[in-house]
């Protein structure tokens, strides 16, 4: 009923690992992914301190700075200040709350109490800036 493979699969490898190939641990998949998503976290949050300056955004956004550096060997990230793309607070708080939440999932998963509780933190801050206009408009 099947016909039998004669080929070799191309998908692995008989001689094992290739060393020409670099392979990450789990640990360093999750570090890219975690660091991808505070870093995106950060886009935002500046996006929001260009259109509504706040002690609570400065803070949060050299916290994630940091939180960045810290995962990219120290390497501090890309920040473009001053741009402003004209999108509402509220549609910039909501994804800042999704990108939160993203980054807390990754950072429970990794084991990493200090990204955890900042991912945490800016759900909590950013749903506290949602709650007063969406009570407003209905």
């Amino acid at each position: 009923m099947y016909e039998p493979i004669r080929a070799k699969s191309v998908h692995s490898t008989v001689d094992g690992p290739n060393p020409d190939f670099p392979h990450r641990s789990r640990e360093e998949e999750l570090d890219i992914q975690l660091a991808g998503h505070l870093a995106a976290l950060l886009a935002v949050t500046d996006e929001l301190r260009a259109s509504q300056s706040s002690a609570d955004l400065d803070t949060a956004a050299e916290r994630l700075a940091e939180q960045v550096g810290r995962l990219r060997g120290g390497h501090a990230p890309a920040r473009v200040s001053g741009t402003r793309r004209e999108r509402s607070p509220a549609a910039l708080h909501r994804r800042a709350h999704t990108l939160a939440g993203r980054a807390l999932v990754v950072a429970a998963s990794r084991a990493d109490t200090a990204a955890a509780i900042l991912a945490a933190e800016r759900m909590d801050a950013h749903t506290a800036a949602l709650e007063p206009r969406e009570l407003a408009s209905r």
